[in-house]
């Protein structure tokens, strides 16, 4: 039993992201956040800098990305991987991406991202078009809107 062998890993430590796998083709379903929860992309312009960062990742052919949510304090995205790139480098690239930009455009100097992420790696009978769904329906359930086309942080492949 892990926990016998490495204790009870305090959240976002390297032993919860020991037994982390990246595997060709495999869709997963990531969360991140900003640091200390900071609503940085409340602001559109510096939201439509992580966006930039994603597509970057999906046009390179690193990943196809299916559905992505940037919310004002973190962002979901759901996403296939389409080369021997690992997610960890995937993610590292976009969250350093963004905050070089998120930097120049808003002469913040404060941390943007907190350290690590959240991944779910879905399974092959999960329903990808539900999940995304679920993604995309962040701002509603958050009370940012009352209908997704007023947020203009998103995109999915099949809605």
């Amino acid at each position: 039993m892990i926990v016998a062998i490495f204790g009870n890993p305090r959240k976002g430590t390297a032993l919860l992201r020991k037994g982390r796998y990246s595997e060709f083709n495999r869709i997963y379903h990531i969360t991140t956040a900003t640091y200390q929860r900071t609503p940085i992309f409340n602001n559109l312009l510096l939201g439509r800098c992580v966006v930039r960062a994603l597509m970057r990742q999906h046009q390179d052919g690193h990943i196809e990305s299916l559905a992505f949510v940037v919310m004002p304090d973190h962002l979901h995205w759901l996403l296939q991987l389409r080369s021997d790139r690992t997610l960890s480098v995937c993610m590292n690239l976009v969250k350093s991406l963004s905050a070089r930009e998120i930097r120049h455009r808003s002469g913040m100097r404060e941390t943007v991202w907190q350290r690590g992420y959240h991944d779910r790696a879905l399974r092959k009978e999960d329903d990808v078009v539900r999940i995304a769904r679920y993604i995309i329906a962040n701002p509603l359930r958050g009370g940012l809107v009352n209908s997704i086309r007023q947020y203009p942080l998103w995109d999915a492949k099949w809605l």
